[in-house]
């Protein structure tokens, strides 16, 4: 029925008695009048008596037709059932309905409503026949089966109102394990020994109040490892809150160190076992992406709370030590290596990659060449300089690769851990013995099939990694010309020493040195053409400043100009005041964004937000059919989202 004629029919019946009301008196003064009335509401009369005769044939044939539809029944036994029953017409009207519908909904009448209003906005032909449909009405909650009845359907509304309360309240009370480390106790360890003992009575202070808030269970795993207990249901406060604990253990500390801790945080497993299991997984990830952060793991989906502070740099290099020989038991069971790195190569990709290319070769003594896309490198200088330099050919193509790989090829991925952006998916789709080294932070959907996964956030650069590989494995054939290359990778990663430079950065700096790296001509590596620094003045010319951050665009489609995007965000963060630089280039079909910061913004989170990553200062993602203008909001919100946060 399009309409609910039905609800005009009193209105036809108080019309038809007001005219023949007013047609008596009318007769005393205009006969003709009178007649007209008297018309009037005869025709009303015979129109509300039509409208009821036919509606009334309307329901007894839907009753009829859904009552055929259940055997064993009668039209009269539909009222009976002890469940709420609705009859639907064909255009989703309600036309008839039991007492215990009546009953849920009160004094009200539902007739002529439109049932989908009360099967929260679903259409009822579209769950007919279906599973059925959850659904709430006056806080009692139902689950709603609709069957075909002849023109119409039939609604059975089946009351749960209990049973999803109890379900509710059993995932509520799922055990929800939080571990816990102190990522920085080395360092007030280092500092001295009695002040360490002092923050680390701080941070367990924390902790515990922090359990007993939500009367979780607390224990100490050992030194600086811990281990909390939630109920599901509190985590979802936790989330509103945005983790408050991480900022409270951050205030630990003094102006030269400031403790930070590391949580993985499990959801959704039924016993503690399996809770403990998946918080594992989370912790290496929360420590993966540098630590200060919250790692919650829920049906394999990570969800991450955190992350504004520094990784710490680990002393240590018994890791590496360790990681170099297993590298090299990896070279002894292969037959040829091959080392790769991300699309669109830098310094630090290649670099590290020449590097290691000397020692796989003339000290283990295995085929090995560099795969790199020369067309869309961004380090085509230091190719080239390592070309002409050295007497063979180190580099191939990633077709050329892809012939060659055989089952037991070793695939060394450097400056990179994320399949998407390597320089050939296929090559490593293909070859099954997989080595990662890199220094970003940790991403969801990292190398999980490693033979061994060197990963090291707190490191400046994948060339410092490999330096100090190559110096646990056979360095002697280590030349001026890969000294050079490894070099150039760190200078590109640190900003000339600037970002990110430790102990262990200036450690490898000095181990190049004495290998015969020349600073003057790394410095020529990073020379641009005339071309290419138009673009970058020009880029940088054009930015504007939003809370701290400088952005700019360019809608140019050089060769040059991803290296000149990269030079105009280092050189934004030059001018005063600003904390990060980004700059979107590209077309409609895919914009890049590349961004930069000193360390004070963490622009990893907001590439995050925007699907992409990276490091803590130097990130980037890629927005597809997206306009420069809607990129350009879009980046605000993600930057007002991390402000806002550091500011609370």
């Amino acid at each position: 029925m399009k309409r609910k004629f039905w609800t005009l029919a009193p209105w036809f019946l108080i019309f038809a008695v007001a005219m023949f009301t007013m047609a008596f008196i009318t007769l005393r003064y205009n006969e003709t009048l009178c007649y007209i009335e008297l018309l009037a509401a005869t025709v009303a009369t015979i129109i509300t008596l039509a409208f009821s005769i036919w509606f009334r044939r309307y329901i007894r044939a839907m009753v009829k037709s859904t009552a055929n539809r259940i055997s064993g029944f009668n039209a009269d036994f539909l009222d009976k059932y002890k469940y709420p029953v609705v009859v639907v017409g064909s255009e989703g009207d309600i036309f008839w309905c039991n007492a215990r519908f009546r009953k849920i909904l009160g004094s009200r009448s539902p007739e002529g409503d439109s049932i989908n209003a009360y099967l929260g906005g679903k259409n009822v032909f579209d769950i007919a026949d279906s599973e059925g449909v959850d659904v709430a009405i006056d806080g009692r909650e139902f689950t709603v089966y609709a069957l075909w009845a002849g023109e119409g359907v039939i609604c059975h509304f089946i009351e749960n109102t209990y049973y999803k309360s109890m379900l509710r309240e059993y995932h509520s009370s799922l055990p929800c394990v939080a571990l816990i480390t102190f990522d920085n106790a080395d360092d007030f360890i280092t500092s001295s020994e009695e002040y360490y003992s002092t923050v680390a009575i701080s941070v367990e202070a924390n902790l515990q109040r922090w359990s007993n808030d939500y009367n979780a269970m607390y224990k100490k795993i050992s030194n600086n490892r811990y281990m909390i207990i939630f109920r599901d249901a509190d985590i979802d406060k936790m989330i509103s809150q945005r983790f408050p604990i991480l900022k409270d253990i951050r205030s630990i500390g003094t102006a030269r160190h400031i403790a930070t801790i590391s949580v993985g945080l499990a959801r959704g497993c039924k016993t503690v076992r399996e809770s403990e299991l998946a918080a594992r997984k989370a912790l290496e990830m929360s420590l993966g992406r540098g630590g200060d952060q919250v790692a919650i793991i829920k049906d394999g989906a990570y969800e991450f709370f955190g992350g504004t502070a520094a990784a710490t740099e680990k002393v240590s290099k018994v890791r590496m030590r360790v990681i170099a020989n297993a590298i090299s038991r990896a070279v002894a069971d292969s037959d040829k290596v091959y080392i790769m790195g991300h699309r669109f190569s830098d310094l630090d990709c290649i670099g590290a990659a020449v590097g290691m290319q000397c020692v796989m070769e003339k000290s283990l003594k295995k085929y090995c060449k560099v795969v790199v896309n020369e067309e869309t490198s961004m380090a085509k200088q230091l190719i080239d300089y390592t070309r002409e330099k050295l007497d063979g050919e180190i580099f191939v193509t990633p077709s050329d690769a892809l012939r060659g790989a055989t089952a037991k090829t070793l695939l060394i991925i450097v400056d990179t851990h994320i399949e998407s952006s390597l320089e050939s998916s296929e090559l490593y789709s293909k070859c099954k013995r997989i080595v990662v080294i890199d220094h970003h932070r940790k991403a969801v959907d990292y190398i999980g099939n490693a033979l061994v996964f060197c990963h090291e956030p707190s490191a400046s650069s994948a060339s410092e990694m490999c330096c100090e590989i190559i110096s646990y494995l056979d360095d002697q054939p280590l030349g001026y010309i890969q000294a050079d290359a490894l070099l150039s990778g760190i200078m590109l990663d640190t900003k000339n020493f600037v970002l990110k430079t430790g102990v262990r950065t200036f450690e490898a700096a000095a181990y190049l040195r004495r290998k015969g790296a020349n600073t003057l001509t790394v410095k020529e590596m990073f020379s641009g053409s005339i071309d290419t620094y138009r673009e970058k003045v020009d880029i940088v010319v054009r930015s504007e400043v939003y809370r701290g951050c400088a952005i700019s665009s360019s809608d140019k489609l050089t060769d040059d100009i991803r290296l000149a995007a990269a030079q105009a965000a280092d050189e934004m963060l030059t001018l005063q005041g600003i904390v990060a630089s980004f700059v979107i280039f590209g077309d409609s079909k895919k914009l890049n964004i590349s961004a930069r910061s000193y360390g004070r913004l963490n622009v990893q989170l907001i590439m995050e937000k925007l699907g992409g990553g990276g490091h803590q200062t130097m990130a980037a993602t890629q927005l597809y059919d997206t306009p420069v203008e809607a990129a350009y909001e879009k980046l605000k919100l993600a930057i007002d989202d991390v402000l806002d946060y550091n500011e609370e």
